[in-house]
């Protein structure tokens, strides 16, 4: 999935309250706000603390089982990149695979027709615990039609790991095994997720201004 459901706003606090960033080496200064985002919900900070806090919770569920995570791109690259690196307890052993699905295109609102890779390599996922990693949970839609043609190919289990979860947005009753943080309902970039392109690069997550969006 690429990006979330909502018009442009301001005003959300981050989930600690304050904008701080990530410890940086001497000499090093962090990346400035990108001049066309108009307020950071989520900083790299913040990122960080929820990515190690579900590394922690992923590898206790799966310790001692070989575990396969599958990353819905293009959002979710930078988040299951992060998260694969904090996962402990280690799994037996653990894969990762990618999978390409969307259903927003280059709008900033959901066209409700899901689009899944057909050269995924479904055949990867016999009998294996599979954790699909998602970015952004909004209408459910997206992750509902991947989870049921994963589950065509017969895996051991598959489970729902998603950064942020917009509840306000849900069309379908589908609820994630693991949950980074609560998202407002705004349309939000950064960390991987876009808008038409732009805006994946960012290390925080944050509310484009308005006047950059096209609804």
């Amino acid at each position: 999935m690429s990006k979330a459901q909502g018009s442009p706003a301001a005003g959300y606090a981050t989930a600690s309250g304050v904008h701080a960033q990530m410890p940086l080496e001497a000499g090093l200064q962090a990346v400035p706000v990108h001049p066309e985002i108009a307020d950071v919900l989520f900083s790299e900070a913040d990122l960080a603390a929820v990515v190690a806090r579900l590394g922690r919770q992923v590898g206790e569920e799966y310790q001692g089982r070989d575990l396969l995570v599958i990353g819905v791109l293009k959002g979710a690259f930078m988040f299951t990149s992060d998260l694969v690196r904090v996962i402990h307890p280690f799994p037996v052993t653990l894969e990762v695979g990618f999978l390409k699905a969307s259903s927003y295109g280059s709008s900033s609102t959901t066209s409700g027709e899901v689009k899944i890779d057909s050269g995924f390599n479904l055949k990867s996922v016999t009998g294996k615990d599979v954790l699909v990693v998602e970015d952004i949970m909004d209408t459910g839609l997206t992750l509902t039609k991947i989870v049921a043609h994963l589950n065509t190919a017969g895996p051991k289990s598959v489970r729902i790991c998603t950064l942020l979860d917009k509840k306000a947005r849900r069309r379908v009753p589908l609820q994630a095994d693991f949950v980074g943080l609560e998202c407002p309902d705004a349309f939000i970039v950064g960390y991987g997720i876009d808008y038409n392109e732009k805006y994946r690069n960012l290390p925080y997550i944050g509310v484009p201004r308005p006047e950059f969006v096209t609804a």
